[in-house]
Order: structure tokens, then C-alpha cells, then sequence
């Protein structure tokens, strides 16, 4: 609960995250989500614009090293707050990952995911700045805890 407005503006904003984290089996892990978030409209008026997200993961994990995970989720923002996309019907996208992860240490993690996004109108922007309604992404990073 707060502002993350400048102070001439201050809209109050709650934020609610909630999640779950279930083993199945062993190896098996389930992941489930929903995030909800409501901003005041304008100054002083108690009418709320708001926004959501789902989130489903499952992850397989043969051994202590590797891991394999799909997970899928929903974004909505009718009212654009978090992500103005100019649109009558605002932000609504889906989207899907894949992604394997392997620990090189005790606090470094490697992953190769493949992810997309398609959203209900062309809310992506792509190279030629033309837009599209989806947006398919391969990427690797290095985590490092510390």
C-alpha cells in the first residue's frame, strides 16, 4: 500500500501477491500466482482503476543440478497503470515460457529459456518498428547470489 507517484500527484496503489508453492513428488513442483493491484483514478476520489495477473509453473527437477520448467501466465490492464498500451481494451496479454536451468555453484545458476507473449492486440514492437501481437524471445542469463 503507498504512492509511487511524485507527491504533487499522490494516487494511493494497493498491491496484493499471492502465490503457492506445492511439491507434487519429489521432482515435481508446482508454482501458482495471482497478483492484483488497484490505483486510485485521481486525487482525493475513491474510484480505483486495477490490474491482474495468474501464474501457473511447473517444474521437474531430475536431480540437484538441473531443472526443467513451463510455466504460463495472464496479464491484464484495462487502464494501462503499469503498462499504458494505447488501446481500447488496454493490455491483455498471454504468455507462455519453457526454460532449463543448471546450477554451476552454490550461488550461480545458468539458464537457456525460450519465451512468447501474444497479446489480444499488436502491443510489440519489433526491429523495423512495425508492431505484432506476439513476441517470441530466446534468451540465457547467469544468476549469481551473493
Amino acid at each position: 500500500m503507498g504512492n509511487d507517484k511524485p507527491d504533487s500527484v499522490r494516487l494511493m496503489r494497493y498491491y496484493h501477491n499471492v502465490y503457492g508453492i506445492f511439491a507434487l513428488t519429489e521432482k515435481l513442483g508446482l508454482t501458482a500466482g495471482f497478483d492484483y493491484g488497484m490505483e486510485q483514478k485521481a486525487k482525493g476520489k475513491s474510484d480505483l482503476n486495477n490490474w491482474f495477473t495468474g501464474v501457473l509453473i511447473l517444474k521437474y527437477s531430475p536431480d540437484r543440478t538441473n531443472s526443467i520448467s513451463m510455466r504460463g501466465e495472464y496479464f491484464q490492464d484495462e487502464k494501462g497503470v503499469i503498462i499504458a498500451s494505447g488501446t481500447p481494451e488496454g493490455f491483455k496479454t498471454f504468455g507462455w515460457s519453457v526454460n532449463y536451468d543448471r546450477q554451476l555453484f552454490a550461488n550461480a545458476v545458468w539458464r537457456l529459456e525460450v519465451r512468447s507473449f501474444h497479446g489480444k492486440e499488436g502491443y510489440f514492437v519489433k526491429r523495423d518498428l512495425s508492431t505484432t501481437k506476439s513476441s517470441p524471445i530466446v534468451a540465457t542469463a547467469i544468476a549469481l547470489s551473493f
